[in-house]
């Protein structure tokens, strides 16, 4: 059981950085977001703007990084779990 965790061992660290990344990049958008709102509110429609289009890339990637790299990842791991349980 140990050598299949030692196995996996690089695949989970890249399953961890995926999705800490993921929520890091969605708490970021969450907060410029919250700021543009808050610039908005304060009359500085231009600046306003710009942080939200910045908190939206940000959200962007954040949903990319789930979909493309997380997804994949959590499934291939799973399925190498699953191949040596067997």
């Amino acid at each position: 059981m140990k050598t299949v965790m030692f196995e996996l061992l690089p695949a989970l660290l890249e399953l961890l950085v995926f999705g800490i990344s993921s929520v890091g990049l969605a708490m970021i958008g969450a907060y410029i977001e919250r700021f543009a709102l808050a610039t908005v509110e304060a009359g500085q429609p231009r600046l306003a703007a710009w942080a939200a289009v910045v908190g939206a890339v940000a959200f962007y990637f954040a949903y990319l990084l789930s979909t493309d790299k997380f997804g994949p990842k959590l499934s291939e791991v799973r399925r190498r779990l699953t191949d040596r349980s067997a």
